[in-house]
């Protein structure tokens, strides 16, 4: 009980943001927070967890990022085939080049 009287307390800051982008990764921390909170009913300030436990939740999230990452890679590699593919076929008014590089 303790600690949700202590974040009734909750500090509050007003930021002036010279950059949208910024502004939208600060946003986020603050949303990311939240939830954290609401799924574990304390702040990450509180989390009593120790060093082998932090290392670990690191570890996870790490090989989250590294998982979507590849995913990203092979979207964009396969958007970005598609594109030169119609590029190229645009350039060529919808002609390619046989084997033997003569016109079809």
């Amino acid at each position: 009980m303790e600690h949700l009287l202590k974040n009734l307390n909750m500090n509050k800051k007003e930021f002036t943001f010279r950059d949208p982008v910024i502004e939208s990764v600060v946003n986020k921390f603050v949303a990311r927070s939240d939830v954290g909170f609401k799924k574990y009913g304390v702040t990450l300030d509180e989390d009593p967890g120790d060093l082998n436990v932090w290392m670990t939740h690191l570890q996870e999230e790490l090989m989250d990022a590294v998982n979507y990452i590849e995913k990203l890679k092979r979207v964009t590699t396969e958007v970005l085939q598609d594109k030169l593919v119609q590029k190229y076929e645009a350039s060529h008014d919808g002609h390619m080049l046989d084997s033997d590089d003569i016109w079809q």
